[in-house]
């Protein structure tokens, strides 16, 4: 497979939550997801297990950071939206754990285990968020 040109996620707008350092973690986030997409065909085993490995660790400060503002702020949606977090967590570490059992990753599978994830995310859960913090 080679590498493509095509960003898997692209921003939009609607993924804001308004909140300056939460939007400004969305847009890295889509970034970094965008870069492992792109070299996923041709990067090395070890560059794509870093990239994996930042991607998780990027994530989950993230998220640490976006449910603390809820709790701050008293969310009312905040258990739903963590298990949400908690839920793309436990498919990344699946990722890993089957990068690391055999190598195999495609750009496929990121499409499929991460960027519907983050479009339903942010389309739903992170708009009712805005909508309440807004």
């Amino acid at each position: 497979m080679t590498a493509t040109t095509e960003p898997l996620i692209r921003w939009q707008d609607s993924f804001s939550v308004g909140v300056p350092a939460v939007d400004h973690e969305h847009r890295e986030m889509v970034q970094l997801i965008n870069s492992l997409y792109a070299q996923i065909g041709t990067a090395d085993r070890y560059t794509v297990a870093d990239f994996l490995g930042e991607v998780y660790t990027r994530i989950s400060a993230h998220f640490a950071l976006e449910e603390k503002i809820m709790r701050d702020r008293g969310y009312d949606g905040l258990a739903e939206h963590k298990a949400d977090h908690e839920r793309l967590l436990d498919d990344i570490v699946d990722i890993i754990d089957s990068y690391q059992d055999d190598g195999a990753f495609s750009a496929e599978d990121l499409n499929q285990r991460l960027a519907k994830w983050f479009s339903v995310h942010f389309s739903t859960l992170d708009a009712r968020l805005h909508h309440k913090l807004g």
